[in-house]
C-alpha cells in the first residue's frame, strides 16, 4: 500500500510594493541599519530623524517598502537629483535593500521598477545608482535592469554644519 504524500510547495507570500507609511518606520529603520552593518558601516539613523526626512514639513527622501504576510521584507530610498547644466531632473536610487532569505525572487527588481514610475512620475528625465567599486553582484544587478555604468570624475568635497 502507498501513502499518499503531499507534494504541493506552499505559495508564496503576496508581495506589495508601496510607498512607506509613519507605521514602518520601525521595520525600515531596522532595515537601513542592517544594510549599513553589510557594508561595514555603523548606521546613525533615529526613527526621529527618518520621519523627519520622509515625513515632515518638508520630505527630504521617498521610501518605497516591499510587504509580505504584514512584514517589511525591503526597500528603496529615492532623493532626487538635479544637473542644473542640463535642466534635467533625476532621482537617485539611495538605497536598495532585501531581506536575507527573500533575496533572489525578484523583489529588487520589482522595487527598482516602482522607483523607476515614482521618478518618471516626479518628472525625472533619469534614474541614478552607485555600487561600490568590488560589488559585482550589484553591477550585475543593475546591469540587469538596464542601467548603463558611467564614470565617476573629480572629487567630491564635504564640509560640516554645525
Amino acid at each position: 500500500m502507498t501513502e499518499d504524500i503531499d507534494l504541493t510547495i506552499p505559495r508564496p507570500a503576496v508581495v506589495t510594493i508601496r510607498a512607506a507609511k509613519p507605521r514602518d518606520l520601525p521595520e525600515l529603520n531596522e532595515m537601513i541599519t542592517l544594510l549599513a552593518a553589510h557594508h561595514g558601516d555603523a548606521a546613525q539613523i533615529t526613527a526621529d530623524r527618518l520621519e523627519r526626512d520622509l515625513f515632515g514639513p518638508l520630505p527630504w527622501i521617498h521610501a518605497l517598502v516591499a510587504e509580505a504576510a504584514g512584514e517589511l521584507i525591503g526597500y528603496a530610498i529615492l532623493v532626487p537629483l538635479y544637473r542644473a547644466q542640463e535642466g534635467k531632473r533625476g532621482m537617485d536610487l539611495h538605497h536598495l535593500f532585501v531581506r536575507n532569505g527573500h533575496r533572489g525572487h525578484g523583489i529588487g527588481e520589482h522595487l527598482v521598477a516602482r522607483a523607476r514610475d515614482h521618478a518618471r512620475n516626479a518628472g525625472c528625465d533619469y534614474l541614478s545608482v552607485a555600487a561600490a567599486t568590488g560589488n559585482f553582484v550589484a553591477h550585475r544587478f543593475y546591469e540587469h535592469m538596464d542601467f548603463k555604468p558611467q564614470p565617476v570624475t573629480g572629487m567630491r568635497f564635504l564640509q560640516a554644519l554645525a
